[in-house]
Order: C-alpha cells, then sequence, then structure tokens
C-alpha cells in the first residue's frame, strides 16, 4: 500500500489505519470475541484497497458484535475504523460522529493509540470541511498523544496533516514548521515515500509564499526521491514544477532543461497530452526571451502533437501564435504557410 489516501492527500500510516492486530492475541476460548476480531481483519484488508463501503459494512457488524460483549476496547477502535471509512467516501459529518464516539471511549478506558487515531481522524475531516480551527486543534492533540507514547509514524502523520491544516487556512510559515519536523523523522525512518510527500508539500508551501530558491531546493530532492521510486508521470510533474520556479527566479537556462528533460520523459512513454503541454512551455518561455526561431520550432512541433490528439481549438491557437513569432523575425514566408483564421470565445 501507498502511505498516502491518494484521494486527499493526507498521510495514513498503517498504525492508523483501522486498528492493529494486537487484540486477536486476547480471548481465544470466546468465539464471539473470535468472530468480531476476524470481522476487523476483514475490514481492514477492506479499507487498505480502498473499498470503503464494503469495510464500513463490515465495521458495522464487528460494532454490534463487540457492544454484545460489552468490549470497550474493540468498540472504541471499530468506531475508529468506521470514522476512516466516512472519511474515504467524504462523508466528514458521519466521520466525525464516529471519530468523537471513538475518542470518548478511548479517553475512558486510557487506550492512547486510539485516542491519537480518533484525534487525527477528526483533524482531517474538519480540514475538509475547511474548519481549520478545529482541524488545527484535533492535529495538535494526536501530534501530543503520538509523542507521549512515542508512536514515531503517528507522529509524522500528525505534523504532515497539521501542515496541511495551517497551509490551508493560510498560516504558511507554521505550514512549513511543521513539514519540516515532519521531514526529519521521515527521513530518521528511512522512509522514502513519505519524504518525497513531506518535500512536495513543503515546496508547495514555499512556493505559495513566493520563496521559489526555497521550493527548488524541496523539488530538487523530491525528484532524486522520484526516480529511485521509479514514476515517470510524477517525475514530469515534479520537473514541471521545478522549471516554474526556476522560470520565477529568473534562472530561465535551469527552467528550459527541465522542461527539456519533461519532454523526453513525455516522449519514452507516448504521452502526447504531456507532450503537448511541455513544447507549450518551451515556446512559451523562448517567445518571452526573444528567441523567436526556437519558439517557431516548439510551436510548430505542438501544431502537429495537437493533430495526433484532433484537438483542432488549440490547434488554432497554436496556428496564431507561430504566426506571430514569424512575423516577429519577418519571415512572412513560413507565416503564409498556415491558415488565418479567427478564434470564436
Amino acid at each position: 500500500m501507498k502511505p498516502l489516501d491518494e484521494q486527499h492527500g493526507t498521510y495514513v500510516p498503517l498504525s492508523e489505519r483501522v486498528i492493529d492486530a494486537h487484540s486477536l492475541s486476547a480471548q481465544f476460548l470466546d468465539p464471539r470475541k473470535t468472530g468480531a476480531d476476524c470481522l476487523l481483519e476483514k475490514a481492514i484488508e477492506q479499507y487498505q484497497i480502498h473499498e470503503f463501503q464494503a469495510a464500513l459494512k463490515t465495521l458495522q457488524q464487528a460494532l454490534g458484535m463487540y457492544r454484545a460483549l460489552q468490549d470497550l476496547h474493540g468498540e472504541g477502535r471499530v468506531l475508529g475504523g468506521m470514522g476512516l471509512a466516512y472519511y474515504g467516501l467524504s462523508n466528514y459529518p458521519e466521520a466525525i460522529a464516529c471519530s468523537h464516539q471513538s475518542l470518548a471511549i478511548a479517553r475512558q478506558i486510557e487506550d492512547r493509540p486510539t485516542e491519537r487515531q480518533a484525534l487525527a481522524n477528526l483533524g482531517n475531516a474538519y480540514r475538509h470541511l475547511e474548519d481549520y480551527g478545529r482541524a488545527i486543534f484535533y492535529k495538535h492533540q494526536s501530534l501530543d498523544v503520538a509523542i507521549a507514547i512515542g508512536d514515531r509514524r503517528g507522529e509524522m502523520a500528525a505534523l504532515n496533516n497539521l501542515g496541511m491544516a495551517y497551509k490551508a487556512a493560510g498560516d504558511y510559515a507554521r505550514a512549513i514548521d511543521s513539514y519540516e519536523q515532519g521531514l526529519a523523522i521521515a527521513r530518521e525512518l528511512q522512509d522514502l515515500q513519505v519524504e518525497g510527500q513531506m518535500l512536495r508539500n513543503m515546496g508547495n508551501a514555499h512556493h505559495a509564499v513566493g520563496n521559489y530558491a526555497e521550493t527548488v531546493v524541496c523539488y530538487e530532492h523530491l525528484l532524486t526521491i522520484a526516480r529511485q521510486l521509479p514514476n515517470r508521470h510524477a517525475e514530469a510533474q515534479i520537473l514541471r514544477n521545478l522549471a516554474s520556479a526556476c522560470y520565477r527566479l529568473g534562472d530561465t537556462l535551469k527552467a528550459i532543461a527541465y522542461h527539456h528533460q519533461r519532454l523526453a520523459i513525455a516522449r519514452s512513454i507516448d504521452d502526447l497530452n504531456l507532450e503537448e503541454q511541455t513544447l507549450d512551455s518551451l515556446a512559451a518561455i523562448h517567445e518571452s526571451l526573444g528567441h523567436h526561431c526556437l519558439a517557431i520550432e516548439f510551436y510548430e512541433q505542438r501544431i502537429a502533437v495537437l493533430g495526433k490528439l484532433q484537438n483542432s481549438r488549440q490547434q488554432q491557437q497554436a496556428i496564431l501564435n507561430l504566426k506571430a513569432a514569424c512575423h516577429a523575425i519577418g519571415d512572412y514566408e513560413k507565416a503564409n504557410r498556415y491558415p488565418d483564421f479567427t478564434l470564436i470565445p
């Protein structure tokens, strides 16, 4: 499993997902307890493959069994799991309701891991409801519990998600500080995937406040990680962001070099949309620099790709850009090879 919920961008470590297997070692002599634990294990598997609706149904069955047994430990953890399942389904009010119930039970029986998980669930759900004050409040509590019980992965998750809440609230300084602390733990645990997520989030936060030099540092580290965990589309996105930050810094040569690397990836994986977007970026940069001949070359390549994509509107726009570049250098012969037309909004 990837350590990131792809739908939300929230980091959810396995220790935060539903429940661990420790409860399965207890009360094996009671078949009702064993049955409830087996249902819980089934729900874990369903959740981890993003079958949230199926996981919810299984958890509801387990909840009834734990309540019949008056097993508060199991009930609290199942309610936490239901909170996660509802979160996965984007049903944030129900995620909050279940997590509050889980939190109350966890505090009653002093189950700190379940308490931390419930607090984490609440923070994430409130962030998606744009209630950033509550999101930050619960995330800080989750962080405090993780530190108290020595849960480094829970601490790392809380710092990442706290950073996301601060960023959403517009407090970029605190967001960056949270990411930096989480990044240190990811490196300590040698978790490249989470390190990459922290770097991405931190780079985005720096970019949002115009710290382009720091953005480049974050994304260059991220690029190194992406190449160790090969994902060519992710690598291409990182290169795009790097090029953008370098361009804003005035380092146009580096920006162009990153776009060329992105273009090579697009062609190696036969992604015409990615190729067309990259050619557009290269043409625009060269034109902004007054390199009209180079801009024309990239416009011509882009026009050919747009023809393969059968995107006539964008192709017409690219032709208009090409003709303007030709006129800028007085190459009317090349400009006249392409038709004249007016784009209708």
